[in-house]
């Protein structure tokens, strides 16, 4: 598979999509594409054509499940990594992101000084 470059950040809070965007750029040197929801992640996301798919888990409209099923019915997101990033983590729900299809979950809040390495860790185990 090729590097990581580009992210595609699907969360509904400005707050995190700022904290998120400035992490991944400064410590990771990534080019971050912010979407406010699932809809406009159905939009944007073909176009920008990211190579890992960060998503917050609740959102108005379409939720980040609901964002990833229609995600893995398009040609060009069908096989993107996606971390979904949830505020409140249960084991069930862990269970079943993954059965989703979820690469893996970062819960909020996250240390913006480690992002850009957990979201390469979890990038490198699952292109390896």
């Amino acid at each position: 598979m090729s590097d990581l470059n580009k992210i595609l950040h699907v969360e509904d809070e400005p707050d995190i999509q700022e904290v998120a965007r400035m992490a991944l750029e400064t410590f990771g040197g990534y080019t971050v594409e912010t979407c406010s929801s699932g809809e406009e992640a159905m939009e944007k996301g073909p176009g920008f054509n990211p190579d890992l798919i960060l998503m917050d888990v609740m959102m108005p409209g379409m939720d980040g499940p609901t964002t990833l099923q229609a995600m893995r019915e398009t040609a060009e997101m069908k096989d993107t990594p996606v971390i979904f990033m949830p505020a409140k983590v249960m084991e069930t729900e862990l269970e079943r992101f993954r059965e989703l299809g979820a690469a893996d979950v970062i819960p909020k809040p996250f240390d913006p000084v480690t992002l850009a390495d957990q979201v390469k860790e979890i990038w490198d185990r699952v292109t390896s």
